[in-house]
């Protein structure tokens, strides 16, 4: 019985020194991963890679390799309100860049006394225009719910594709504006 009180004791101080070992190894890893942050950073910046500003602190403005600058075309906007709102571009052409980036704004007011739902559907003139118009963020995209006698200014962000024919110099973009039926909230109290 001596033999295994004796033994139960050496294990346990085994373990408690197995223990030790093993919470100075945790310890000394953490620090490693901690250091290794700024030691990364300086290896990176002395070879210059992954490099994420410049040493005096000024960053040059990128550029748009896409922008074809040698030909203008001109954007039109055309607004058609089919329900109980304002609806229109705020501004009615625009001359861009094929791969420029553009915003133009368009502004709704709801002219009821009633909350609106309404969706917004595109159409493009000429219609080859259509798939070289890329839109970035649009109020098309989703419903809009317009609170009564509320305006409201909606971006659409776009360029147009490097890829339109040449012979295109005029797109317009039209929007109908309609309200969504079914969905009006008063008339279902």
């Amino acid at each position: 019985m001596k033999d295994d009180q004796q033994s139960d004791k050496e294990t346990g101080g085994l373990n408690r020194t197995l223990l030790g070992k093993l919470i100075v190894v945790a310890v000394l890893m953490f620090g490693f991963a901690y250091a290794l942050n700024p030691f990364y950073r300086q290896i990176c910046e002395a070879l210059g890679i992954n490099v994420l500003t410049q040493k005096d602190g000024t960053v040059s403005a990128d550029t748009n390799t896409q922008v074809d600058k040698t030909r203008d075309v001109t954007i039109e906007f055309d607004g058609n309100a089919q329900g109980p709102w304002r609806f229109r571009p705020v501004t009615h052409s625009m001359t861009v860049h094929p791969g420029e980036l553009a915003t133009v704004m368009y502004e709704v007011v709801n002219t009821q006394n009633r909350e609106v739902s309404a969706q917004a559907i595109p159409s493009y003139a000429p219609q080859s225009a259509m798939p070289h118009f890329k839109k970035v963020e649009c109020f098309c995209f989703k419903q809009q719910s317009l609170k009564p006698h509320e305006a409201r200014q909606m971006p659409v962000v776009f360029f147009i594709d490097p890829a339109l024919p040449r012979d295109v110099k005029t797109i317009t973009l039209s929007y109908t504006f309609f309200e969504v039926g079914g969905l009006d909230k008063t008339a279902s109290k």
